[in-house]
C-alpha cells in the first residue's frame, strides 16, 4: 500500500492456499465500506480483506456451472455494489453479491456481438453500463447494467484506435473510455462513441527508490539516462513490445489501468513492476 508520494504503508495476504492466501492474484476492486476483494487466478477464488487488511470471507471453485469460476481475472462494482467478476477461460461475466451468493451471468465464447473469447478487465461506468477488455477478440464491449450488449470497438491491428490484446478498461466521468492494449505496449483513449482520441507509449520517471539507488550507482545511471533517449535502434517491422524493451520510459506490457476521483490514470507495467501516473490534460 502506498501513497501519491510512493510512502509505503504495509501489505497484506501472503502466497499460498489457505484463507487470506493468495496464488495469482490478478483483480483487485474495492467497496464503500473499504473492504478489498481480491481475484485469485490460480484457486480459482475471489478472497476479501477487510479495512484493515485481515482476511473476511472467500468464495469460489473451479468448474464451468454458475457461479463457478475457471481463471478469474477483472473485478469491479456494478452501479448495485454487486462485484463483477470476469470468469476469463469459462469465457463470461459473473455478478455476485458481496457475500458471494451468486446472481447472474453473461458473455458465451465466440466473436459475434456480446460473445467474448478470453475477456480479461471489466469496469462498470457512472451510468452503470459494463465494460469488458474483449482480449482475445482484440476489442471493447459495451453491456447494459443488466448484461444486455449495446456496442463495441476496436479491431486488430496497431494504427490508431486499434487493438492488440487489450487487458484492462475504465471510463471517466465524462464517458471517455480508457484502454490498456496490453498487446501494443500503449495506453488508448477512446471517445464516448468509440471513436479515436489520444494514445500514450508511457513518459516514465525514476520513482524515490530508483533516485536513491542511482546517485550511488552512477554507471547504471547513465545507462538508464541511454535508455530514456530513445536510441536510434533498428526495430524489427517496429514491433512495439522490442521498443517498449529497450526505452525505458515507455510502457512494457501494461497490464491494468484504474482512474480515481480526481481524474488521474494508474497504469501497472508487469514487466518493468512498476505503476505509470498521469494527471488529467
Amino acid at each position: 500500500i502506498y501513497d501519491l508520494a510512493s510512502e509505503y504503508f504495509g501489505t497484506f495476504g501472503e502466497s499460498g492456499e489457505d484463507d487470506g492466501q493468495m496464488i495469482w492474484p490478478t483483480g483487485v476492486a474495492r467497496d464503500t465500506q473499504g473492504r478489498t476483494f481480491v481475484s485469485d487466478e490460480f484457486t480459482n477464488r475471489i478472497t476479501v480483506f477487510d479495512v484493515d487488511g485481515d482476511f473476511s470471507h472467500s468464495w469460489g471453485k473451479m468448474g464451468s456451472g454458475a457461479g463457478e469460476l475457471d481463471g478469474p481475472s477483472g473485478v469491479a462494482f456494478d452501479r448495485d455494489q454487486n462485484l463483477l467478476v470476469v470468469d476469463h477461460h469459462n469465457h463470461r461475466v459473473q455478478r455476485y453479491s458481496q457475500n458471494g451468493i451468486f446472481l447472474s451471468e453473461f458473455g458465451s465464447f465466440g466473436s459475434a456481438n456480446g460473445e467474448l473469447n478470453l475477456p480479461w478487465g471489466i469496469t462498470a461506468s457512472s451510468k452503470g453500463d459494463i465494460y469488458v477488455a474483449d482480449w482475445r477478440n482484440d476489442r471493447i464491449q459495451q453491456f447494459s447494467p443488466d448484461g444486455e450488449y449495446l456496442a463495441s470497438f476496436g479491431r486488430s491491428g496497431r494504427d490508431d484506435g486499434e487493438l492488440f490484446r487489450p487487458s484492462s478498461v475504465a471510463v471517466d466521468p465524462d464517458g471517455y473510455v480508457y484502454v490498456a492494449d496490453w498487446g501494443n505496449e500503449r495506453v488508448q483513449i477512446f471517445d464516448p462513441d468509440g471513436g479515436f482520441v489520444q494514445s500514450i507509449r508511457g513518459e516514465a520517471t525514476d520513482s524515490k527508490w530508483a533516485e536513491a539507488f542511482l546517485e550511488i550507482n552512477l554507471e547504471e545511471a547513465a545507462a538508464r539516462d541511454r535508455a530514456n533517449m530513445e536510441p536510434e535502434i533498428k526495430f524489427f517491422n517496429d514491433d512495439p513490445h522490442e521498443e517498449s524493451s529497450h526505452i525505458e520510459k515507455y510502457f512494457w506490457a501494461p497490464t491494468s489501468l484504474k482512474l480515481d476521483s480526481e481524474g488521474r490514470m494508474y497504469v501497472t507495467e508487469s514487466n518493468r513492476h512498476r505503476v505509470q501516473i498521469y494527471d488529467k490534460a
